[in-house]
This record gives structure tokens, C-alpha cells and sequence, in this order.
């Protein structure tokens, strides 16, 4: 028997008792005109429109995938696809499913077209969760039109889709549900039969709290709903008011996945905060990284690099600070590691601010792939073995120790790259003090500035 997305068995149930489907699931859409949000995929002759209307003929789109977070009507399209096409409808979810599974799905569906003319929607859930090999297995049936492929993902397809796969596809991108959205689905499952049907009301104050910890999610925001209905009612009540809504929803769910790209966009905003000197923004992704688990390792990796890359001499004290955090985390975890951990962010988002050990290192890598390298000078070689006297090895240097003021005039740098010079301290915090220092230096040595500034 063929997976389907809604079984007949729970369509059944339903019916005959509503109340035993969760409020979300009861009040899905039946058809477009009942979807909320994402409009702009929705205009009169788009290629979804057409999906679902059935009228894309030779030119419609036969992949797609919906890219969108949480609660934003991936599903829901996908069950308003089934509703309102005369297409084979078969779900699977990358969870669960594997080669075998989408292997017998498209023989199912080129014998169905082939024998009976009857066309197949295949809708994937989570396609992110499927292996190269998985995804491949894909390919001959959405070449050849064998499946009209609706594929689900909360990640970025860029880095979870293969390229084959993407370049034959219509992606396809879902916007978190706006307070207008959720609103209208609030008020709408207040109201109709297949929801609370009128048995309570909703004062505007629970309703703001409602939409403000759904964070675009629609299954969300209805789960609370349900949640705060239920109490009201055990209790008797005739609306839902906000203290019960708050007793009922502990906190808001943090939209981030620690194994999906939400992980990367928040630790990127953490470092770009911090780099910004804006400390109370570096400390809402910091707190957004805390309350959804993130590992507090992972947190202190990047507060390290962070202080090297983007502060560096123009505070010494960012680096110390920062291993100190990670020392400090690895030793006593979470709760007592956000604390360490605000400390640090808070730290280096008010240091000042250099980039020039980082620019110059990478003006020295590129100088070495260039091929700008060249032996070491003689007499800075190595002499502490048998027969570098006779090579001329270490001959001719000049101990610094010996010279008034610890600097020796002479070539420490290959001839290729005598000149040429890498570090260009800023004028920022404690690095300009540094520039001063470097500046005398380089006079002492006799250097002359050689080749393009790295910091250009």
C-alpha cells in the first residue's frame, strides 16, 4: 500500500470527531482561497496557481521545492495540491523513507501514467535529511516527467540540495507568516466550527502575546491557541484571557536549528554584531544561541576567533579573554556558562576595533601561493649541526642581544619579498602604540615599503 499524506483512516476520524485532531490539523486550509500569507506565490498564473489549479500543461512546473521555516505552509500547499488536482497523490517524508522507498513510488507512477494516463504527485518532506546517493536516485523521474516532484525544506537548498536536482527545479521560498497572518487565523479558528467555534473569545492583550511568541509559525500559534483554549475551558471560562495564556505557554520556541542553516545565520549575526560594536544586538543572538541548546563550545570557538580576526592589537586583552571564556565553559557548562559568555560578548563588542593581524596574514599567504618565497638568507639557517659552517649556515648573524636597543640591522626576510610589508596597524586602541613601534622598527632595519599595502 502507498504512503499518503493524510490517510483515510485520520480523514475519517476527523469527521466523525474533530476534537481528536489537533486544532493546527483541523483548521488546514482546504483550498487556496483559505491560505494565509505567502501572496506572492499565490498571483493569478503562477507556476504554484497553476500546480494547483491543474492548467500548467507542457509548460508548468514539474519540481518544486518550498523553501520556508516552520509553519509556513509548505505542508499546507502540498495538501492543497491533493485536495484540488485529479493527480495520484503520494507523500514521503526524508525521515523515514529511502532509496528503496522512492525507487517503488516512481515504478508505481510510470506504470500508473503509462497503463492508466493517470499522473503522480510526489510530495517529499525534509528533502534536506536525504544523502547525495538519496537525492540522485530523484533525477531520472523529474527529468522525465515521471513524478511531479513537491519537495519540503527548512534549510538552505543552496547547501542541502544537490545541484542536479536544484537546476531542474522551481524553488520556491515561503516568508515567515506576518501578525495580519496569524491574526486572521487566530479569529478564523476562534470562530469556525472545524476549530473553537465561537465557544470563547479573545482579548486583544492574549491575542498580541499570542502572535509575539508564534514568531511567523501558524502551527505554533495555533498550538498555543489550543493549549490556553483547553485550560479556559477546564476552568469554565468564557475567554481566554492573558494570564492563562501565559500560565500555558512557558516561553517562546527560538526559531534556530542547530543542525541547519538558522545555526549559521545566528552565530554569523553574533560575530557581525560584535565586529559593529553593538553590544546589546551581539547579546540577543548570544541569548537566541543559549535558549535553543546551542553547545556553549561552539559559541566560545567563535568569540576566539572572533577576538583575533576583528580586534586584535587594537586590544590585547580580547584574545586572553575570550580562551578564558572557553576554558571557563568547557569546565562548567550551561546554565553558569551564559554567564561567561556575556561576559566575553560583552568584552569584545565595546573593544576596539582592528582587522590589520588579519589582512596581514592574508597578504602573506598570497605573496607564498604566488610563489614569492626564495631561500632563507644564509646566515639565518640553522647551524647546530655537523658541517653547516662549511655551507656557510648561521655565519654572519647578528645576535640582537648584543646590540643597544635589541635590534639588529639586517635581512630577515627572503630577497623576494625583502620589501614588502604586510602589517598595517590601525591607529585604534592599543594597536597605536604598536604603530608607533613598528614604524621605528622597520626605519632601524632599513626596510623600505616594497609592493601593493595589504590593506588596500
Amino acid at each position: 500500500m502507498e504512503p499518503d499524506l493524510f490517510t483515510a483512516a485520520a480523514e475519517d476520524r476527523q469527521e466523525k470527531d474533530p476534537s481528536a485532531s489537533p486544532l493546527a490539523v483541523r483548521m488546514r486550509p482546504r483550498a487556496l482561497d483559505e491560505v494565509v500569507g505567502q501572496q506572492h506565490l499565490l498571483k493569478p498564473g503562477s507556476p504554484l496557481r497553476r500546480l494547483v489549479e491543474g492548467s500548467g500543461g507542457p509548460a508548468g512546473a514539474s519540481t518544486v521545492i518550498l523553501w520556508g521555516p516552520p509553519g509556513t505552509g509548505k505542508t499546507t500547499l502540498a495538501y492543497v495540491v491533493s485536495k484540488a488536482t485529479n493527480k495520484r497523490f503520494v507523500e514521503l517524508s526524508a525521515i523515514t523513507a529511502g532509496v528503496k522507498e522512492v525507487r517503488a513510488v516512481i515504478e508505481s507512477a510510470r506504470r500508473a501514467s503509462g497503463g492508466f494516463g493517470k499522473e503522480t504527485v510526489l510530495f517529499l518532506d525534509e528533502i534536506h535529511r536525504f544523502s547525495k546517493a538519496q537525492q540522485d536516485s530523484l533525477l531520472p523521474a523529474v527529468e522525465n516527467r515521471w513524478v511531479t516532484l513537491i519537495a519540503a525544506t527548512t534549510e538552505n537548498p543552496y547547501f542541502s540540495v544537490i545541484s542536479p536536482l536544484l537546476s531542474r527545479s522551481l524553488l520556491l521560498t515561503l516568508e515567515p507568516l506576518t501578525d495580519d497572518d496569524l491574526r486572521d487565523l487566530v479569529r478564523r479558528a476562534l470562530t469556525d466550527e472545524r476549530g473553537l467555534g465561537g465557544a470563547l473569545t479573545l482579548p486583544e492583550d492574549a491575542e498580541a502575546h499570542l502572535l509575539r511568541i508564534a514568531g511567523g509559525d501558524a502551527r505554533r500559534v495555533l498550538t498555543a491557541l489550543e493549549a490556553a483554549a483547553g485550560a479556559a475551558l477546564a476552568t469554565h471560562e468564557a475567554e481566554i484571557t492573558l494570564e492563562t495564556v501565559e500560565a500555558t505557554v512557558d516561553r517562546a520556541a527560538v526559531k534556530y536549528d542547530r543542525d541547519g542553516d538558522q545555526h549559521y545565520d545566528v552565530a554569523s549575526a553574533l560575530i557581525k554584531s560584535i565586529r559593529g560594536s553593538d553590544v546589546d544586538a551581539a547579546l540577543h543572538y548570544l541569548a537566541r544561541m543559549i535558549e535553543a541548546g546551542e553547545d556553549p563550545r561552539f559559541i566560545a570557538r567563535r568569540l576566539m576567533i572572533s577576538a583575533s580576526e576583528d580586534i586584535g592589537l587594537a586590544d590585547p586583552t580580547a584574545l586572553p579573554t575570550a580562551v578564558a571564556a572557553a576554558q571557563a565553559v568547557a569546565m562548567i557548562g550551561f546554565p553558569e556558562a551564559a554567564l561567561t559568555l556575556s561576559h566575553a560578548t560583552i568584552a569584545l563588542a565595546l573593544a576596539p576595533k582592528s582587522n590589520a593581524a588579519t589582512l596581514a596574514i592574508f597578504a602573506a599567504q598570497e605573496d607564498v601561493r604566488k610563489g614569492l618565497a626564495g631561500p632563507v638568507p644564509a646566515h639565518l639557517r640553522d647551524g647546530h649541526y655537523k658541517g653547516a659552517t662549511k655551507l656557510g649556515h648561521a655565519q654572519g648573524y647578528i645576535y640582537p642581544h648584543d646590540v643597544q636597543g635589541g635590534i639588529a640591522a639586517q635581512q630577515y626576510a627572503p630577497d623576494a619579498v625583502r620589501d614588502r610589508q604586510y602589517y598595517t596597524p590601525t591607529r585604534h586602541g592599543a594597536e597605536a602604540r604598536y604603530a608607533e613601534v613598528v614604524e621605528r622598527v622597520r626605519e632601524r632595519l632599513g626596510r623600505q615599503g616594497g609592493g601593493p599595502d595589504p590593506a588596500s
